[in-house]
């Protein structure tokens, strides 16, 4: 047996105990995630096949019992039990849940990553790094054991939380030594690493998602970012595996499902609020993306 398949097993293993502390802190009820003491912390429970359409802020994401399918764009991933996800700018992502039963639920956590905290690491281990070429601002990767260590001794904190305040940012500062140290390490340092080209398309993403219902020009946007339009337009498609009008459609066209489900708006009325002047191209990608026009979808969403 190679290291390489004896730390994979050993860190299948600790996700069993990891499972169970997740259990015991979700008991299926208040829908999919479940917050915890621990501010950055949450927990995911799933007890049925689902798919969940999101934006997802930079997080690191471990599969702890099940297995889910990841969609961005066009580019699909699987992955399951001791293998995690590192976003490094907000993604709009479809995540579906494909191995959960009430018997067997998919659990999983979600921990935010915090630029500052990263930065402040990454200028003690490793300050000299140059930023390199862009990196997708999304990976898939498998757990190593110390990783999941420090993740099982982060939500053992739960029983003591008279604890939390003091060793809760300890071990979360570990969490990040230990991913900027792993295979991944360079798609998490450029979350925080000053004038990379991750940092700079992160950036234009938030003014994106500020001012989703205008619209989009792409030379003030690769200005911002300080970069020609045609090497604004390539890194940022090397980050977020699309380009900036998708990005803007897929926000409009998420926030607009949201809109009808939360607010009982009609799909004319959301169209026009999330930047659409057209109704019927509205209808047409919202069914590209979704599956069914916005009445069958919404329908589906409410009856699920």
């Amino acid at each position: 047996m190679t290291i390489k398949t004896l730390e994979r097993e050993t860190a299948i293993d600790k996700c069993a105990e990891l499972a169970a502390l997740v259990d015991r802190y979700t008991d299926g009820k208040g829908g999919n995630y479940h917050a915890t003491a621990i501010d950055p912390l949450v927990f995911v429970r799933c007890n049925t096949f689902k798919t969940v359409q999101e934006v997802s802020e930079p997080l690191l994401g471990i599969v702890v019992q099940g297995e889910k399918k990841l969609a961005l764009n066009e580019e699909l991933f699987q992955y399951g039990i001791a293998q995690y996800l590192v976003v490094s700018v907000d993604m709009p992502l479809s995540v579906c849940m494909i191995e959960a039963t009430p018997d067997q639920p998919y659990l999983g956590l979600k921990l935010k990553l915090d630029p500052a905290q990263l930065c402040e690491i990454i200028a003690q281990t490793n300050p000299d790094n140059d930023p390199k070429e862009s990196v997708r601002g999304w990976c898939v990767s498998d757990a190593n054991p110390p990783l999941i260590d420090c993740v099982i001794r982060l939500t053992k904190l739960l029983e003591t939380p008279q604890d939390i305040p003091f060793l809760a940012p300890m071990i979360i500062r570990e969490l990040y030594y230990r991913l900027l140290t792993d295979q991944q390490g360079e798609a998490v340092r450029q979350i925080a690493t000053s004038g990379s080209n991750m940092q700079r398309i992160a950036e234009v993403i938030r003014r994106i998602k500020a001012e989703f219902t205008k619209s989009l020009r792409v030379e003030e946007l690769a200005e911002q970012a300080n970069m020609s339009a045609a090497s604004f337009h390539r890194h940022f498609k090397a980050v977020t595996s699309m380009s900036p009008l998708q990005y803007q459609k897929q926000l409009r066209l998420l926030t607009a499902r949201q809109m009808m489900l939360a607010e009982a708006i009609d799909a004319t009325q959301a169209a026009y609020r999330v930047g659409y002047e057209s109704t019927s191209q509205f209808s047409r990608e919202y069914s590209r993306m979704f599956g069914a026009p916005p009445i069958r979808d919404i329908e589906r969403l409410r009856v699920g």
